[in-house]
């Protein structure tokens, strides 16, 4: 049986993860000190990266936010209270997640944080040309030594998923305690088979793209311009669809004089079997009102508005 988050790190998650991914990219280095000290003051304490962060930078080469993190870290006393999650497989010189990948993904990842172990470890995407139980051995291998706390997955599939969770049962290896899957209003296809597979197991439920790439602020209208670097991927929901959800958003961050953000969030956050959701900003300022998510409880008729402006459609994860 899996254990939770805290169980295996000794630590209670907060209702909020920040994702990192903008650091080294629309985040510089002093601005994301900022944003990490903000979070901290707010009550966060769980802090998501990845290895490949931010590759698809002109200049990067991926690694920078784990780089960012590291010297924020060097210079604050909070590590024992606070939780680091990283991720391998989708750095462009280390990518799968054959055993020596895994190996050589995670010094690297500690060199670059300064630290001598992360707390959650997450196979970023499936690697279907690297069986899969020398992947689940290795990840195993780095609880006993160490080198992380708990093991995490993200990106797989249903299938997948449930082998990987047989794999580890016959095995008798280290089980996983999270799950990262994207998921928010707009897309809920993990609702249908992932999600349930996930409460099976007792996985923690951690979503990325919660905001679904900055929709669910609100700023995106037809016709209007947004600069934002997720422009493109957030203006793919100005549908019907996408108009019904804004309008329950609006709705109840009137009633509440909140922004649309964490109302999103907090939805989010009340569906059965999610712990946290993951998001971002790439200022303070933008980081503020999703802070505001982590004391806010929707009614029952809030949920059930927005459950219903969104149905429940799209791809599975």
């Amino acid at each position: 049986m899996s254990l939770t988050t805290a169980e295996a790190t000794g630590l209670q998650v907060a209702p909020l993860v920040l994702g990192t991914n903008v650091f080294g990219w629309t985040a510089d280095e002093a601005q994301s000190h900022r944003i990490l000290d903000a979070f901290v003051a707010a009550g966060g304490n769980f802090i998501d990266t990845a290895d490949s962060y931010s590759f698809w930078v002109e200049g990067n080469t991926g690694g920078e936010s784990e780089t960012i993190i590291g010297t924020w870290l060097a210079k604050r006393s909070v590590r024992e209270e606070i939780l680091i999650a990283s991720k391998v497989s989708y750095h462009p010189e280390l990518f799968g997640l054959a055993p020596a990948t895994i190996r050589e993904g995670i010094d690297d990842t500690l060199r670059r944080l300064e630290l001598d172990y992360v707390d959650v470890y997450y196979a970023h995407f499936d690697d279907p040309e690297t069986p899969l139980e020398q992947t689940i051995a290795t990840f195993s291998e780095l609880v006993d030594e160490g080198k992380i706390r708990a093991i995490g997955v993200s990106n797989y599939s249903a299938e997948r998923l449930a082998e990987w969770m047989e794999i580890t049962e016959s095995g008798g290896y280290h089980v996983p305690v999270a799950l990262e899957p994207q998921y928010n209003l707009m897309e809920r296809g993990i609702e249908e088979r992932l999600l349930p597979l996930a409460r099976e197991h007792r996985l923690e439920v951690f979503p990325y793209y919660s905001l679904a790439h900055g929709f669910l602020t609100g700023k995106y209208r037809p016709g209007v311009s947004v600069d934002s670097a997720r422009a493109d991927d957030a203006t793919r929901y100005l549908d019907g669809r996408g108009e019904r959800v804004l309008e329950a958003l609006g709705s109840i961050a009137a009633d509440r004089r909140l922004p649309y953000a964490p109302i999103a969030l907090a939805w989010l956050r009340s569906q059965p079997g999610i712990t946290a959701p993951i998001a971002s900003g790439r200022t303070v300022e933008q980081l503020e009102p999703l802070l505001e998510t982590i004391d806010l409880v929707l009614n029952d008729d809030e949920l059930s508005l927005l459950t219903a402006a969104s149905q429940n459609q799209g791809t599975e994860s």
